[in-house]
C-alpha cells in the first residue's frame, strides 16, 4: 500500500508554516479545532505540484479538461453517479459557493431551512444576506443525529421558504444519511418547491461500511432542484490550495449561478487544479489507508470518552467528534478544554454550547496526549 500507517503516525511540525490551526492557540495547547488534518498529503499530489512549479510559468490558468474527466470517473466509481462535464462548476472553495447559492436562489426575507447544530457557514450564509434562518433541531434517533421530522416539515411549509441547506454527511455529528432518509427530505423539497444546496464535502470520509448517496442522484426531480457542493480538500488535506466544485444539472440554475459569480468569485488556483487531478486520479490507495487510520482513531477516542462523564454518539463519518459535555455542568465547556491544554471548536458556533467538536485527524500519539490532558483535568476538578 502507498500509505503505510507510519505515514499517518509521523509528527509534522506546522508551527512555522503560517497554519491557521497551529497559530490560534499558545504553544502549550494542542489544536484540535478546524477541519484540517495533521497528515502529510499523498506523494502523488506532492509530485504533481513539484512538476508544475518546476515549469516556472504561473500565468492565468483555465480548468484543464482532465479535471472534469477524473471527477466524472470518481463520482461514477464511488457513488454510481453519472455526471456530465457540462454540469460541473469549478470553484476556489466551497464556502463562497454556499454563500453565493443563498444569494442567487433566494431574496431578502426569504426563509432558508437548515437542520442543526451544523457547520456554522450553513447558518451564517442566510443571516449575513438578510434571509430568515429557519432552524430545524437535529435529534438523536437510534443513536444517530437526524432532523426532527415535524419541525422539518413545519419549516419547509412556511410561506417564505425557498431553500434547504443540507450537510451530508453531517458536520458535526457524522450522520451519513440513508437513501430512505434523503428521499423523505426530497419529498419535502418537492412538495414545497424548494431549492436544495447540499454540502457534501465530507462524502469521501465515511468510516463505516455505508454508502454515500448524493442528494441529486436520488431521482430526476432532485437533480433538477439541487446544487451539490464537493471538494477534495478535506479528504486529501489540501484545503490551503483552494479548489472545490459544484454539480448543477439544471441549466437554468447553473446559468444563474455562473452569472452571479462572474467577477466576484475567482477561478480556482492553478496549484489547486493540479492537486485535484492528482488526488482523484492517483490518490485512492492513500485515501483507503487514511480511512483505516481515522477509523482506528475514532474507536480509540470512543473508548477513552466512554471512561469519562463525556458522551459521544457513534460517528459514521468525518474526523470531527461531536462531544456532549452537559453532564459536567460547566458554564463554558470550551474554556474548560482550553484550560486543560486542548484547543477544540466551541459548540456554540454550531448551535449548542454544551458540546465541543474535536478533530481527531492527527497522529494517534497526539490524540492520546490530548485525551490524557482532558482526563487529568476532569480528575483535578473532581468531575470523574
Amino acid at each position: 500500500m502507498d500509505a503505510p500507517f507510519s505515514v499517518f503516525d509521523t509528527l509534522i511540525d506546522r508551527s512555522n508554516l503560517s497554519s491557521d490551526k497551529w497559530s490560534k492557540y499558545p504553544e502549550n495547547v494542542i489544536p484540535m479545532w478546524v477541519a484540517d488534518m495533521d497528515f502529510d498529503s499523498p506523494d502523488c499530489i506532492k509530485k504533481s505540484l513539484n512538476q508544475r512549479v518546476e515549469e516556472g510559468v504561473y500565468g492565468y490558468t483555465h480548468t484543464p479538461k482532465a479535471l472534469g474527466k477524473v471527477i466524472q470517473s470518481h463520482l461514477s466509481r464511488r457513488y454510481d453517479w453519472d455526471v456530465s462535464a457540462a454540469h460541473l462548476v469549478h470553484l476556489p472553495g466551497l464556502v463562497c459557493a454556499l454563500h453565493l447559492s443563498v444569494r442567487v436562489f433566494s431574496n431578502e426575507g426569504d426563509g432558508i431551512v437548515v437542520p442543526g447544530p451544523v457547520y456554522y457557514h450553513l447558518t451564517k450564509a442566510p443571516l449575513v444576506s438578510g434571509r430568515e434562518l429557519l432552524s430545524v433541531d437535529m435529534v438523536i434517533q437510534n443513536g444517530r443525529w437526524l432532523p426532527d421530522t415535524a419541525q422539518f416539515e413545519a419549516a419547509c411549509a412556511k410561506s417564505n421558504s425557498k431553500m434547504i441547506l443540507l450537510c451530508n454527511p453531517h458536520n458535526p455529528g457524522g450522520t451519513v444519511y440513508t437513501k430512505t432518509e434523503l428521499l423523505s427530505i426530497h419529498a419535502l423539497a418537492k412538495k414545497y418547491d424548494l431549492v436544495v444546496v447540499s454540502d457534501e464535502i465530507h462524502c469521501d470520509l465515511i468510516l463505516d461500511d455505508l454508502p454515500h448517496v448524493p442528494f441529486a442522484s436520488l431521482n430526476q426531480d432532485a437533480a433538477n432542484r439541487t446544487i451539490t457542493l464537493m471538494a477534495p480538500s478535506k479528504t486529501f488535506n489540501i484545503a490551503g490550495l483552494g479548489y472545490a466544485f459544484a454539480v448543477i444539472e439544471n441549466a437554468e440554475l447553473r446559468q444563474a449561478f455562473n452569472q452571479e459569480k462572474a467577477g466576484l468569485i475567482p477561478s480556482p488556483n492553478m496549484l489547486g487544479l493540479t492537486a485535484a487531478i492528482a488526488a482523484y486520479e492517483e490518490g485512492q490507495a492513500w485515501h483507503q489507508a487514511l480511512l483505516v487510520y481515522l477509523k482506528n482513531n475514532r474507536d480509540f477516542l470512543v473508548q477513552r470518552i466512554a471512561a469519562t462523564p463525556l458522551k459521544m454518539m457513534h460517528l459514521e463519518s468525518t474526523y470531527l467528534a461531536w462531544i456532549d459535555a452537559s453532564d459536567l455542568q460547566l458554564e463554558n465547556p470550551y474554556q474548560f478544554f482550553l484550560d486543560a491544554g486542548v484547543g477544540v471548536s466551541d459548540g456554540k458556533n454550531f448551535g449548542n454550547s454544551n458540546y465541543i467538536r474535536l478533530n481527531f485527524g492527527c497522529p494517534q500519539s497526539i490524540l492520546d496526549q490530548a485525551m490524557t490532558r482532558i482526563e487529568e483535568a476532569l480528575i483535578k476538578h473532581k468531575l470523574m
